[in-house]
């Protein structure tokens, strides 16, 4: 049990709308009393942040180094959905975050995930169906379904859809939605369904849908969806129905900030700080019900202290009245996480990602920095020697998925453009939302490479030009078991491969390269079974009559 103490400063309060100075007497875990001080330091206590979408594996970090990331951040709690894991290991993924999320000071509150696989097109190591999810949301530690990203199947009314929405309403548990370019009478039906929020609105129009629909809206911004700015603006319309998320963060820009730099932004284009504060503190913890302080008497003793409401710099960040960051730094301490992990991939070659030339025209996946939704183009194949090649000085290159849950497969191939490499390849096995490893690479021959070096490791992220640079993720094939530092700095050291060495022009290359496989974002993707159109919902050849 932490012992007492007292912070004294100009205390936000969120409720009553108002700054006072103030000391918060802190006894044990909880705060004791709220005492008004006229002499107070220079600076301000608030609730800390919570980060209201976010999937903790993408930060390639188990939960409690995340943890120890997050806090530094004034960020006391996340709203996880572990459905990347549990594409991978099931049950025991979903337990495994909770576990090992457990031991250290932070507010973690982890869903049931809805859609494991994401999709029947696709190859994952896991299923979970209604009854699986029902199980889990009997759990006091699963606090809401996460997100149901089977849109089609919430709008028609899927018995399966629907029986697990149900578990969830039954328990009286929220509900999470993703809904990406749903309009119309599409969104009324899918809000009827019984969902409540929606992160993946990628136009102020498209959110105001939604908000009109009934639900709430969470303001992302992650490493390759970056929403901030066309939705901003909904904080002078609803902003009581607004939350912020980051969705998917990479360990370099966790490194930098979180929900702390949203708040920051929005501070500086004028809006209300309240409306922009509850947003980012408040909200969050009244939705899901989570047991984190708003910093009242009897509250749980989360709470951070900043220099200005400018600057906006955390000091020190307090989880149930322990001290867990101070100046940029963590004092929580590293936790020994278990490595598991299914990986049965075994090595390919060059001749496997070969694909003859059967017509003169090739639909083409156009990938876009900063986003999840990838387009479509019809080009001219690039033919040589009879075969489809790729094409680097038109930006056609080759896009491939391997299982990783068989030894022996074929690969699948399609083409991309957008990710500008002169040379070389990446590979990763992060891949939404199944986890195969995507592949992107200007040959055969540095496609094989790329591919390679992940199935050496059982997991990771690679990067091959004239040598090869290899970040490994030997938890599941999606996270790391170092300290979060260390990742950071060779993550950063393989995006500065991509983009300086290989000539990729992408603020993320390796974020959008894992999205080009999630079948559940429009509009043209690819998974290990073909190319797939998410519009249509059904699979396209790649050559064009």
């Amino acid at each position: 049990m932490p012992e007492s103490f007292s912070v004294a400063g100009r205390l936000v309060d969120l409720h009553a709308h108002e700054v006072q100075p103030a000391t918060v007497h802190v006894q044990g875990d909880v705060i004791d009393r709220i005492e008004p001080t006229e002499e107070v330091p220079d600076q301000y206590l608030l609730p800390g942040f919570i980060d209201a979408h976010v999937h903790v594996e993408s930060a390639m970090l188990p939960p409690s180094e995340f943890a120890r990331a997050a806090v530094t951040h004034g960020t006391v709690g996340t709203v996880s959905d572990p459905h990347e894991i549990a594409n991978v290991l099931g049950v025991d993924g979903v337990e495994y975050m909770i576990e090992d999320g457990r031991p250290v000071p932070f507010h973690f509150a982890f869903g049931a995930p809805s859609c494991v696989p994401a999709t029947s097109f696709e190859t994952s190591g896991a299923a979970l169906g209604p009854d699986a999810v029902s199980e889990l949301l009997d759990r006091d530690d699963v606090l809401y379904l996460s997100e149901m990203m089977d849109y089609p199947g919430a709008i028609n009314g899927t018995p399966d859809v629907m029986a697990k929405i149900r578990a969830a309403q039954v328990r009286d548990k929220p509900v999470d939605g993703h809904a990406p370019g749903v309009r119309g009478t599409d969104v009324e039906r899918y809000a009827a369904a019984g969902i409540e929020t929606d992160h993946e609105s990628i136009s102020i129009e498209e959110a105001r849908k939604k908000l009109e629909a009934g639900m709430k809206i969470a303001i992302r911004e992650g490493s390759a969806a970056r929403n901030f700015d066309e939705l901003i603006p909904l904080m002078d319309e609803a902003p009581d129905r607004l939350m912020f998320c980051s969705d998917d963060r990479h360990p370099d820009a966790l490194a930098d900030g979180h929900i702390d730099g949203l708040v920051r932004r929005a501070f500086a284009r004028g809006y209300d700080r309240f409306d922009v504060l509850r947003a980012a503190c408040v909200h969050p913890v009244e939705h899901y019900g989570l047991d984190v302080g708003l910093l009242r008497e009897g509250d749980p003793a989360d709470f951070i202290v900043v220099d200005d409401l400018d600057a906006l710099t955390v000091q020190r960040t307090y989880v149930e009245g322990t001290l867990v960051a101070e100046a940029g730094e963590t004092h929580i301490e590293r936790v020994a996480s278990d490595v598991v992990n299914r990986f049965d991939a075994a090595p390919v070659a060059p001749a496997d990602f070969r694909v003859a030339a059967a017509g003169d025209q090739l639909r083409v996946i156009t990938a876009a920095d900063n986003q999840l939704v990838t387009g479509e183009e019809v080009v001219a194949t690039p033919v040589e020697d009879g075969r489809a090649v790729a094409d680097p000085d038109r930006d056609v290159l080759k896009l491939a998925v391997v299982n990783r849950y068989t030894e022996k497969s074929t690969p699948s191939v399609a083409f991309v453009r957008g990710f500008g490499l002169d040379r070389g390849a990446l590979a990763s096995s992060v891949a939404h939302d199944s986890h195969n490893v995507v592949a992107v690479g200007t040959s055969d021959e540095a496609l094989a490479r790329a591919v390679n070096a992940v199935v050496r490791e059982n997991g990771g992220i690679s990067a091959v030009g004239n040598g090869t640079n290899v970040l490994s993720l030997p938890i599941a094939g999606l996270m790391s078991d170092e300290p979060y530092e260390a990742v950071a700095r060779r993550y950063t050291r393989l995006s500065n491969h991509a983009q300086n060495e290989l000539g990729s022009p992408m603020n993320a290359p390796f974020m959008t390269l894992s999205f080009t496989a999630l079948l559940v974002i429009p509009t043209l993707k690819l998974s290990d079974q073909g190319l797939f159109d998410g519009d249509a919902f059904a699979f396209v050849d790649l050559f064009v009559d």
